[in-house]
């Protein structure tokens, strides 16, 4: 079967050099890191409709989150950019039902930073 082009998954970096998402992975569990890598590679390479069970849209925001379930819940929140681009912004772990605001805040904030790092870019 012959693929369109495949979906690219990119870290936020910081204007300071943080790479938030990669570090919360590289300070987690292995299981959790590889449960992580195994849903971004399947994105990359199937696109995002064969993630359904593992995504899911934040509503009210412009945010999905990548839904990590086991022992530890996990959240990595993202948005898509353009054709095909993902660009994952906070992760966190998910204690309560509901995401807290300041994990959404911390996302969001990390968007505009992402946003305006582009228009300067451009």
């Amino acid at each position: 079967m012959l693929h369109s082009i495949q979906w690219k998954v990119y870290y936020f970096v910081s204007l300071t050099g943080n790479i938030p998402v990669k570090e919360f992975l590289d300070n987690t569990k292995p299981a959790i890191k590889a449960k992580a890598f195994r849903i971004f590679l399947n994105i990359s390479e199937y696109g995002l409709t064969t993630a359904i069970p593992h995504i899911k849209k934040l509503s009210g925001t412009p945010l999905w989150e990548v839904r990590i379930l086991g022992k530890d819940n996990v959240r990595i929140l993202y948005v898509t950019e353009g054709l095909k681009k993902i660009i994952l912004l906070h992760a966190f772990y998910k204690k309560k039902q509901s995401t807290p605001r300041k994990e959404i805040d911390t996302a969001l904030a990390r968007m505009k930073e992402y946003e305006s790092q582009l228009s300067k870019k451009t």
